[in-house]
């Protein structure tokens, strides 16, 4: 078959870089449907309530506040050690379209369980809309993904393999989803080490979650844990500043 060769955009060459970097990486992953009544509830009352992507980005980070193994990363360089990180570092799957192809760059977010809900929120909407260049992390991600291809190895192997590094150029955690696409069970690849997605809200209330992690951090048990306290966080600390930010006026019924 004739087709026609096609060059690998600036979009698309971020994306096999970073799938590059995950491909050593040990992932497991386990998944539950959360009861988020609370939550729902709090969320339908609000005025401008934040999206789901903020939701988790704050409760996760609020749970790795308490958990320290969620804050923690797997570093080869000078030696191979886990090093734990002071605070959490969130980088959320933003999906764009640049020159009229469609593509996923992430924002980082640090520190997300310090800010109110209502800020991670404006900084995720702001990724999806602002120029390239008018975002931090978007500049800094596409200027080293310009960089010929040994440079390019040399950024990620320094991002990658340093403790202190990873924090700053690949976060603690990472958020992605497909849930405003219509759903679907997602199991994404980054370089790691924790990864949620998250479903559709289901007719019973719940929300399926899946958590992906590097193995060589942590085991199935703490994480089992940990979709336990997200789910809690869900329902209290983000459900009650919901409620805190401001509810729906009632209207008078004219009789």
């Amino acid at each position: 078959m004739r087709g026609k060769p096609k060059n690998i955009s600036l979009r698309r060459r971020l994306i096999c870089d970073l799938m590059r970097a995950s491909m050593d990486v040990p992932f497991v992953s386990l998944s539950r449907s959360l009861n988020v009544r609370p939550l729902l509830e709090a969320r339908a009352g609000a005025v401008a309530p934040a999206g789901w992507a903020a939701m988790f980005v704050k409760a996760f980070a609020l749970v790795a506040r308490e958990e320290p193994i969620l804050r923690t990363v797997y570093a080869k360089w000078p030696w191979p050690a886990l090093y734990e990180l002071p605070k959490s570092v969130a980088l959320v799957a933003i999906a764009r379209v640049e020159d009229g192809e469609e593509c996923v760059i992430p924002q980082r977010i640090a520190a997300p369980e310090a800010l109110p809900l209502a800020a991670v929120d404006a900084e995720i909407r702001r990724a999806k809309t602002a120029p390239i260049q008018d975002v931090p992390m978007f500049r800094k991600i596409m200027r080293a993904t310009r960089l010929p291809y040994p440079l390019r190895r040399l950024s990620w192997a320094v991002g990658l393999n340093f403790g202190r590094q990873r924090g700053n150029w690949f976060g603690s955690f990472a958020v992605s989803s497909v849930a405003a696409y219509g759903g679907g069970e997602l199991h994404p690849i980054t370089p790691g080490p924790f990864i949620v997605s998250y479903g559709v809200v289901e007719p019973d209330q719940t929300i399926h979650v899946v958590i992906r992690w590097d193995h060589r951090v942590t085991d199935a048990a703490p994480i089992a844990r940990v979709l336990t306290k997200l789910e809690q966080a869900l329902n209290t600390e983000i459900a009650a500043e919901l409620r805190a930010a401001g509810s729906k006026p009632i209207r008078a019924v004219g009789t």
